[in-house]
């Protein structure tokens, strides 16, 4: 039996992540198991408790932060079960790892870098793919999040992407498999092209059964995504696989206990060059001009005069910053780009088209860095991950004069040919508001993160404002409003205003169908009233469902079922 803790100082800090956002708990647990995960549900369902799951807790929509009841820590269900060789969407076979939630994707990636598996417990067929995996050409999961202390199940949770998203799309597409305990304790085993939706619009429906045998019939809503790089709530689609309605769930349909991924094989020769230019429309301009033009690309990346100008600071200030490279003050903006290629002629041809392009938009070759060696392509990382890093040294620093304010940053998508409009937005509105910023992100999907850095709580008070006109803006624009960290706590909002609030209730009746008591990821995606009211919906159409079906059984042959016969899941 897995014990339940209560929730006192010595566990403070998992009722925080790293949206900063402070929530409360009575409880805490550490599962090990399915089984331990299974009896847990129980419990809590028994006891009407709220769950919230989470893992290391490096999220940043607050879906990880508890709204009460009890936290479900999954970072010990950190093995690796096994792997198998499975044809892949186009045929051909990849290599599939199947692990538990809590294994942490900088773990993965060095496993699978060093040819270090643990293979402990692991079957013949598992021990027999990873010899024939250390044989070939060296296989990678190529998602990407800053944090790489993330683990494999808050991946999942949020459909969490990041800078190669732009060559691999998010994770999504790399989940081959799911196993999932309900919050009746439940279990469901899915495998992609097992089980898909059918209908189209207002008709879909998803069948699922669980392995207790308990059949589902659910009625999925009826709203269509954006056509853009999208972790905006529940993935709806006609006829999408039953994998991804549990990818970018939010913790709010079921506990993932088990996820298979597929591997795909690392690009021979990868390469890297920082574009620096005197204006930021240069920098758009050679984006729009790049994407069709470098096919080999995994990543565009961008960087603002702002984001550049704390950089420099940080350098001056020495401490851990002070390896960066110089930065040249006339810099207004930086696109880095990342070329993945099968040799090195490829590369050489790639950066050649690069050098023409920058002239193309009126910026100079020279004012580039190359990184060609390992070395080189980990100063650039570095130089990368040091933004964000030193925008939340900035705002704690701040905080400590006033403890209410914190960063906000948008994590909000459009389609290719609204990237100009959308900058154009962002810097008209910040300049009215009077708002000290800083952006950087993934420009190739079109995908900034501007971060408002607020100097008093008047300033945070406005960003915020200014976070709901970009969200309607954006949605107009036939955007996302979260691209890739999830909705959580924090954006649900912005997902009423996507969506509309029918659409938004629609979401809600499908979690009721799941989740009948509202227990998992309380607070994630919609407000608990809104649930609540959506719950009360459901169990009244549910009893008149109820007494409609003993009103025909008792017309029936003794025990028949009201189910069609020969009605397949």
């Amino acid at each position: 039996m897995v014990n339940v803790h209560p929730m006192d100082e010595g566990y403070a800090g998992f009722c925080r992540d790293e949206s900063r956002t402070q929530g409360s708990a009575a409880s805490i647990s550490f599962p090990v198991s399915e089984d331990e995960v299974r009896a847990l549900m129980r419990q809590m369902s028994a006891a009407g408790t709220p769950v919230t799951v989470q893992g290391t807790r490096t999220g940043l929509a607050a879906g990880a932060v508890p709204a009460g009841g009890h936290v479900m820590n999954l970072a010990h269900m950190d093995r690796v079960l096994g792997m198998r060789v499975a044809p892949g969407p186009d045929g051909a076979a990849v290599f599939c790892v199947r692990l538990q939630p809590g294994v942490v994707l900088a773990n993965l990636r060095k496993y699978l870098a060093d040819k270090s598996m643990p293979t402990a417990g692991w079957d013949a067929e598992s021990l027999q793919t990873w010899g024939e995996l250390c044989e070939g050409t060296e296989q990678i999961f190529p998602t990407d999040p800053t944090e790489a202390s993330a683990t494999l199940g808050g991946i999942v949770a949020c459909n969490a992407s990041g800078a190669r998203s732009y060559r691999y799309g998010p994770a999504r597409p790399h989940i081959r498999a799911l196993r999932v305990v309900l919050a009746s304790g439940e279990t469901l085993a899915l495998e992609r092209g097992a089980r898909v939706a059918r209908g189209r619009g207002a008709e879909r429906t998803l069948a699922l059964e669980t392995e207790q045998g308990r059949r589902m019939d659910l009625a999925l809503p009826s709203y269509e995504m954006p056509r853009t790089k999208n972790a905006s709530g529940y993935y709806i689609e006609d006829g999408m696989d039953a994998v991804d309605l549990f990818v970018g769930s939010d913790g709010t349909l079921g506990v993932v206990t088990e996820i298979e991924v597929e591997l795909v094989s690392a690009p021979a020769v990868v390469w890297a060059v920082s574009c620096f230019f005197t204006a930021e429309s240069q920098a758009l301009d050679f984006v729009v001009a790049a994407r069709p033009e470098l096919g080999c690309a995994l990543a565009f990346e961008y960087f603002d005069g702002a984001a550049l100008g704390i950089l420099r600071h940080q350098k001056a200030a020495g401490a851990g910053f002070a390896s960066l490279p110089d930065v040249d003050p006339a810099a207004a903006a930086c696109v880095f780009v990342e070329l993945g290629c099968a040799d090195e002629s490829e590369a050489l041809a790639a950066l050649e088209r690069v050098a023409a392009l920058i002239a193309r938009v009126g910026g100079s070759e020279d004012a580039t860095w190359v990184a060609r060696t390992d070395v080189d392509r980990e100063r650039l990382r570095f130089f990368r991950h040091a933004v964000p890093e030193s925008v939340n040294m900035l705002i704690d620093e701040r905080r400590r004069t006033d403890p209410a304010i914190t960063k906000l940053g948008s994590d909000m998508a459009v389609p290719d040919d609204r990237l100009h409009d959308v900058m154009a937005l962002y810097r008209e509105t910040l300049a009215e508001a009077g708002l000290e910023s800083a952006t950087w992100g993934h420009i190739g999907n079109n995908h900034l993160h501007v971060n408002v850095l607020p100097r008093n709580a008047a300033d945070h008070a406005r960003g915020k404002e200014l976070f709901c006109c970009w969200a309607r803006a954006v949605t107009d624009m036939g955007g996302a409003v979260s691209a890739e960290h999830g909705v959580g706590k924090i954006k649900r909002d912005f997902l009423a205003v996507m969506y509309g609030e029918g659409h938004l209730r629609e979401m809600a009746r499908l979690k009721c169908q799941l989740d009948p008591q509202g227990l998992l990821g309380r607070g994630n995606l919609f407000s608990a009233e809104l649930l609540d009211e959506e719950r009360a919906a459901c169990a009244a159409a549910a009893g008149e469902k109820g007494c409609a079906l003993d009103a025909a059984a008792a017309g029936s042959p003794a025990g028949a079922s009201p189910h069609a016969a020969g009605e397949v899941a």
